[in-house]
């Protein structure tokens, strides 16, 4: 994954609070609460991972976006970019000759 520099700020910004919520989970496993421990690490980890892999803003605006247009508005790029649409295929033109 390749990290633009507001990416790298966006990171760094994240880790500056998620870093500490991890310390006071390691810290509170070691002090014996095992589930209070895990649970933060956990929340610590995906205060890293949801904004990285799951919640990609140019991901989500394209999804939503294709969801709301009708189906004949998302296949019409795919068409317009096919260069042999109006041109006849030779087979074609052979089998209207024989009719």
């Amino acid at each position: 994954m390749r990290l633009g520099i507001l990416d790298t700020i966006g990171l760094a910004t994240t880790l500056i609070f998620a870093i500490p919520v991890a310390n006071y989970g390691v810290m509170r496993a070691l002090d014996g609460e095992t589930a209070v421990g895990v649970a933060m690490v956990g929340v610590a980890v995906a205060m890293v991972v949801l904004p990285q892999y799951f919640l990609d803003p140019e991901r989500i605006l394209r999804g939503l976006v294709g969801g709301l247009l009708p189906s004949r508005l998302q296949n019409a790029g795919a068409d317009a970019e096919d260069p042999t649409d109006g041109a006849a295929d030779p087979a074609d033109v052979d089998r209207s000759a024989k009719e």
